[in-house]
């Protein structure tokens, strides 16, 4: 499945032949529970988006490419960088190319929202 097909946590698992169901966050209280919830799709969406690819950590000129967002005057994408020495943003939501990381910035724009903002 080409990464432009993948529109819904429910295309990724399905490019991953794996179920839909998710882990049970029942311990944690209600907005604990959507930021694990939302944690554990954008990892899922990620893996399916980058087709078999894993960054290789031992390698510093590899890049990998992570979104990165505006939160002035709502949330919004801004741009997607890469860095081969230290990044701010969790290493399973990086993506083996530029092209690959703006369209998961724009197409799960809301799934990022939820899961880098708190909510009460």
């Amino acid at each position: 499945m080409n990464y432009n097909q993948i529109k819904s946590f429910e295309d990724a698992c399905k490019a991953l032949n794996m179920t839909t169901d998710l882990p049970d966050f029942s311990m944690l209280s209600a907005a604990e529970r959507q930021a694990m919830t939302d944690h554990y799709k954008l990892t899922v969406i990620t893996r399916a988006l980058n087709g078999g690819w894993t960054p290789d950590w031992n390698n510093s000129g590899e890049y990998k490419y992570y979104p990165w967002f505006y939160c002035k005057d709502g949330f919004s994408f801004f741009l997607v960088d890469s860095h081969f020495t230290g990044t701010g943003v969790g290493s399973r939501l990086c993506f083996r190319n530029e092209e690959i990381a703006e369209y998961a910035a724009t197409q799960f724009i809301d799934l990022y929202k939820s899961y880098f903002t708190i909510n009460q």
